[in-house]
């Protein structure tokens, strides 16, 4: 089984490893790269319309399904479980849905592998030639990479074996939204950049806590996923007619215990849903104030307009989501959109912050150039 689910997650790299070899970009490395994180937005998506479908459980074993490589396989085991719980978490679809969400996952794995081989390879015929290694070059942000992606898998494993336990699964969605940054870095520092005004480097500390807060608003959105609590609050902009509805969040925010359980092993009430629903959208109106504040003073930044341009549209396109998912009753593709938005902005902010970072080098490099014609 092992090996039959190695070769379909060669198969998925192979497809984009061909569109690779197919570029007419010359630096084969850079787009490698810059494929590599578009199928990490895709996986997340992905993963999104797992979890949304109730499909994380399709296929209730790990790495396989039943102990095979596809559903298909397993379609006599998948049929008597849906039989005795036809509207249980286990269903043909919901086994395909859950398998090609680990196909997936395990086609980056391999281009993150390949990613960080190509960079080992091109750092010691730097090293055997005497070469200058720029810092761009380096091998150990891949190398982390693969670290990185290894301790996914790890919370992926027992999103499945923990049965959803909240808790691993919020945290399951932090760690692939932390791949997609660590992505973007990566592909950012293969690729040319025009010049930045050098009062970008102002920005550093802004973009940096931007970035914090949102992770923040992520880790609050799978809390409200996780825990099923999206229809708990049914109006905008008050909760159940009230601006402070009755809430638990005592038992909403204990984080270590079982779906709909609190850690007495009660049934979960639902003021502490209430409680991880309006929690979410109040922090929501921070995300906002923060992201709207950095995409305004990026737009007046020479170099990076364009940027501050497509974060501020990205940051309306969410509030929008946002807002018709709560008025039209929370339909499944405005929520997967909901999801890739917030993913979104995790690029463009961890964009900016690379470009301040540029801004804040440039800097350095003209003051000691500066220092050194002066003696």
């Amino acid at each position: 089984m092992l090996i039959q689910l190695a070769i379909k997650g060669l198969l998925v790299a192979l497809l984009a490893l061909s569109a690779v070899w197919a570029s007419r970009d010359d630096n084969k490395y850079r787009k490698l790269a810059w494929v590599t994180l578009f199928l990490t937005f895709d996986l997340i998506m992905f993963g999104a319309f797992t979890r949304l479908t109730d499909s994380g459980l399709g296929c209730p074993d790990w790495p396989g399904c039943y102990g095979h490589a596809n559903p298909l396989q397993a379609h006599a085991q998948i049929s008597e479980a849906e039989a005795a719980m036809p509207n249980g978490p286990v269903t043909v679809a919901k086994a395909w849905i859950e398998m090609i969400h680990r196909y997936l996952a395990m086609g980056v794995g391999v281009l993150i592998i390949a990613l960080m081989a190509v960079a080992w390879r091109n750092w010691m015929r730097a090293r055997k030639m005497q070469v200058a290694i720029p810092a761009t070059s380096s091998p150990w942000l891949p190398s982390f990479l693969l670290a990185f992606v290894c301790l996914q898998g790890a919370f992926g494993a027992w999103t499945v074996t923990m049965k959803l336990q909240p808790v691993i699964v919020t945290i399951h969605l932090l760690l692939g939204m932390g791949l997609l940054a660590l992505l973007a870095w990566l592909a950012a520092r293969q690729s040319p950049h025009a010049p930045v005004d050098l009062a970008a480097r102002s920005l550093r500390l802004p973009a940096a806590v931007a970035l914090a807060v949102l992770f923040c608003q992520i880790a609050l959105g799978g809390w409200v996923s996780t825990n099923y609590a999206a229809l708990a609050c049914s109006d905008l902009p008050t909760c159940h007619g009230v601006w402070l509805p009755e809430m638990d969040f005592n038992n909403g925010f204990t984080l270590w215990r079982h779906l709909g359980k609190t850690a007495d092993g009660d049934f979960l009430p639902f003021p502490a849903l209430t409680a991880i629903h309006w929690t979410h959208r109040v922090f929501a109106l921070v995300v906002t104030a923060m992201v709207g504040w950095v995409a305004w003073r990026v737009m007046k930044v020479a170099g990076l307009r364009k940027t501050g341009t497509w974060l501020l549209a990205a940051l309306v396109l969410q509030i929008l989501i946002g807002v018709s998912t709560v008025y039209l009753n929370w339909p499944l593709a405005l929520a997967v959109a909901h999801n890739g938005c917030a993913a979104l902005l995790v690029l463009l902010l961890t964009m900016l912050n690379y470009k301040a970072g540029l801004a804040a080098v440039s800097r350095k490099v003209d003051h000691v150039s500066a220092s050194l014609s002066a003696a």
